[in-house]
């Protein structure tokens, strides 16, 4: 999940003001939150609650994959040691591909490249080094590396529901303008001044003194996706659909990358490619949807052929 934009985060001064306030509205849903923390404190100890949230979407993927794993007549505890190892890899490439594609930012200020604190991860830096982790686990532990990323991607997907709730504290991950039944509500001066366009401008609400933008909550929308997925995922899963091991991680593959493709499209804070306006994302889910595609019906065609002789 793309967390907070360093750079960008430096820079927002012009439209701040000493007081920040903390209601998150969706006005045609009839939901008004007068106050959305962004941490609270145990003991004299900050907790930002997107910590929290990523520490729940972690036990909450775990969980489901080791539920998944007893179902199908697999060892849970392979993927509790997987998640072990998988979790810290999947930090530490989530933090390179955002740094990667920040580097105009990063050159300058390499020390920050360590600074988790400050933010900045990338939600398919984590899942390659989710899916890297588990190949390589797999094969160390002489187990089927296709079996293990179709129960994995599982647990990946239900990560991805919760985690994306991080988004929501951090008023992060929205997109443009919108007037649709899930439109939200932020005040502008609880939000990057970078990632206010001119159409946010335009439409600017002020209520009870409160100057708000009115976004889509593009983090919501992945997070209904996922639901979805993960729903047509442990169908397929439970009820042996698949015709291949291997099939259920291709699903997920084809699935995310064709709902990430169109929300990635709504966003206004995008990774880039260097020097152009083309969005990583948005092209490696296009390309992750393509190839999974083709490879589910190539491998689905052998399998039923293979059946039929």
């Amino acid at each position: 999940m793309e967390q907070i934009n360093v750079h960008q985060k430096r820079s927002v001064p012009s439209r701040r003001v000493k007081f920040m306030d903390y209601s998150i509205n969706f006005p045609h849903l009839g939901l008004y939150l007068s106050h959305v923390g962004k941490s609270f404190h145990i003991f004299g100890l900050e907790i930002a609650y997107y910590g929290v949230t990523m520490a729940a979407a972690m036990l909450g993927g775990l969980a489901i994959a080791s539920w998944v794993a007893k179902k199908t007549k697999q060892n849970p505890d392979d993927y509790l040691n997987l998640a072990l190892i998988g979790i810290v890899v999947s930090l530490l490439s989530a933090r390179a591909y955002y740094v990667i594609f920040t580097w105009d930012y990063y050159s300058k200020h390499p020390l920050e490249i360590l600074n988790f604190r400050g933010g900045g991860i990338a939600m398919y830096g984590a899942a390659i080094g989710a899916v890297a982790t588990c190949i390589i686990f797999a094969k160390r532990k002489k187990l089927d590396p296709r079996q293990m990323l179709d129960t994995g991607c599982i647990g990946l997907v239900t990560g991805q529901i919760i985690g994306r709730w991080g988004n929501f504290f951090n008023r992060e991950a929205f997109g443009e303008y919108t007037d649709g039944l899930l439109a939200m509500q932020l005040p502008v001066n609880a939000v990057r001044a970078d990632e206010i366009t001119d159409l946010m401008k335009e439409h600017e609400i002020v209520r009870d003194g409160v100057t708000y933008i009115q976004v889509s909550p593009t983090f919501l929308y992945e997070s209904l996706w996922n639901v979805g997925v993960l729903t047509v995922l442990l169908i397929v899963s439970l009820r042996g659909l698949a015709k291949f091991r291997g099939e259920v991680f291709l699903l997920y593959s084809c699935l995310y990358g064709a709902g990430r493709f169109w929300i990635e499209g709504l966003r206004t804070d995008q990774l880039r490619f260097w020097g152009t306006e083309i969005a990583v994302s948005q092209v490696l889910a296009a390309v992750l949807f393509a190839v999974s595609l083709v490879l589910i019906l190539v491998f689905r065609t052998r399998a039923v052929r293979a059946q039929h002789k």
